[in-house]
């Protein structure tokens, strides 16, 4: 017998939950921040104002972060951790080399500040949804409406949100890491396998929820083929018809624009921020529309992007 609970959320028995106390439902969706120190990193930028690089060297000093930290802030250690759950929740094997993986080491002050005055709080998110087209497979930071649970989920802390379709969203929210913590995990394992070492094998719950002989062939879909919502944040020149432009481009691509926001120029300033937030849709139709935005004359430098979930 193999038991892992303590690889994934550290004390929060998210596995248990999923293997067997939501086994009645059909999975549609997981959402997690499973990655404290990435957490705590970005909850001290939001807290303290503090840049990156500043955060990054304080998680080291109290021990949250490796001294090489590229794991957890290249979004490894969660994406890790969201493969196993997506073929425990959705009966497929497990293919970590498909999931899409983002770090959070781009991110600015500005995007942060940016993000609350909309309403939004940014997360590294683990995000694993069914669709008819086949399985999303994602770590990325993302923007989550504030006055969510999850949202507000700060330091070194996990939260997992599980949608199915009988229970509806339950939330799963503890301690992801630490000696006590994982040791409950480890220990819960261990007394699983006592019970469970008389049963015959082939009644015992697998290992994955699903039988080797029920697994699915749902595909885990290529990146450009997500459906979600974006925030857009572009640096221009301060001068007419810049608006226009780039509005003109994301038309010419079906995205819809949800909210913007213009900042107006400190005096003696040439460049000036929009932000903007789209509808949903295809991640291969918001590619496209920035390689266009960023080759305008007026615009300057690399569009920011961050993608947007609801999580309702």
């Amino acid at each position: 017998m193999v038991a892992f609970e303590g690889a994934v959320a550290g004390g929060i028995p998210i596995i248990k939950a999923l293997r067997e106390g939501l086994t009645a439902n059909r999975i549609e969706w997981i959402a997690g921040i499973i990655n404290g120190t990435s957490n705590f990193i970005l909850s001290e930028m939001r807290d303290k104002g503090l840049a990156f690089d500043v955060a990054l060297k304080e998680a080291q000093k109290l021990g949250y972060a490796e001294a090489d930290p590229s794991f957890d802030i290249d979004g490894v250690d969660a994406a890790h951790k969201l493969t196993i759950m997506a073929a425990i929740a959705f009966g497929v094997p497990m293919q970590f080399d498909k999931c899409y993986k983002e770090g959070i080491s781009k991110l600015t002050q500005e995007d942060l500040r940016y993000a609350e005055q909309l309403g939004y709080r940014i997360k590294l998110l683990g995000v694993t949804k069914r669709t008819d087209q086949g399985i999303e497979l994602r770590v990325h930071p993302t923007l989550i409406p504030s006055r969510r649970l999850i949202a507000n989920v700060e330091g070194v802390m996990n939260a997992i949100l599980v949608k199915g379709d009988a229970v509806g969203p339950t939330m799963y929210y503890g301690a992801g890491a630490g000696a006590e913590p994982t040791g409950s995990a480890v220990v819960a394992d261990l007394v699983d396998i006592t019970r469970l070492h008389t049963a015959d094998p082939g009644h015992r719950v697998p290992h994955l929820a699903f039988q080797p002989d029920r697994l699915s062939s749902l595909k885990v879909l290529p990146m450009e083929e997500v459906v979600t919502s974006y925030y857009l944040r572009i640096g221009v020149e301060d001068r007419p018809g810049v608006l226009a432009d780039v509005t003109r481009i994301l038309a010419d691509a079906s995205i819809s624009i949800d909210a913007m926001v213009q900042r107006e120029p400190a005096e003696g300033e040439q460049q000036v921020d929009i932000i903007m937030l789209t509808h949903q849709t295809k991640e291969r139709a918001v590619n496209a529309a920035i390689a266009k935005i960023e080759r305008l004359p007026v615009v300057t430098g690399k569009v920011t992007r961050i993608r947007l979930e609801e999580l309702q």
